[in-house]
């Protein structure tokens, strides 16, 4: 419990950070810019690949920072370009997404293994069972003739995004680029 305070406070810091506040703005917009290449099969399937931005963010910044950016970008992204109807569901998925990586990510060493365990919990949770809930609220669709479909896309999505996220992660860290954000922010 103690290393769950902690982590929620060192993340709550770093939205006091310029650095921090420069960097969520650029990925947001990033984020925003991947919206318009999203891919929607049906009215409740949609291929896209803003987790990429999204989930570095939560990455980086920690679970706290995560829920803001989280809300913020599901608010914005409807503004900017509006796949449907607004719904406040999708928020809370949001903002759910960047506690969940947040807290399974930040400050604690990279592997391939522990982005697998990340998306599954969340592709579980979140995806299939509260955003297909979401669904069938705001679409009138019953629970369990969304999720079929939605199961086989999240198989399907499941392994490609973990895969994308950790060479991304990586390739950024081989750059350097973000060894400032970095020192003394992950344990053994």
């Amino acid at each position: 419990m103690k290393r769950l305070k902690e982590l929620f406070l060192a993340s709550s810091k770093e939205m006091k950070n310029l650095k921090c506040i420069t960097l969520l703005a650029m990925f947001g917009a990033i984020s925003i810019v991947l919206g318009y290449f999203t891919l929607m099969p049906t009215q409740t399937i949609k291929v896209t690949f803003t987790f990429l931005p999204n989930e570095f963010v939560y990455y980086l910044f920690g679970p706290v920072t995560g829920a803001f950016f989280g809300a913020a970008m599901d608010i914005l992204t409807y503004i900017v370009r509006p796949t449907g109807p607004f719904f406040y569901g999708f928020t809370v998925s949001a903002i759910l997404n960047g506690l969940l990586y947040g807290m399974l990510l930040y400050k604690r060493p990279l592997s391939l293994k522990r982005i697998l365990i990340v998306n599954l919990i969340q592709t579980l949770t979140i995806h299939l069972l509260l955003n297909t809930y979401w669904l069938s609220l705001l679409y009138g669709n019953a629970f369990f003739v969304l999720l079929p479909a939605r199961v086989v896309k999240a198989a399907i999505m499941l392994p490609i995004e973990s895969i994308m996220l950790y060479s991304l992660i990586k390739a950024i860290e081989a750059t350097g680029v973000l060894s400032s954000f970095q020192k003394g922010n992950r344990t053994p």
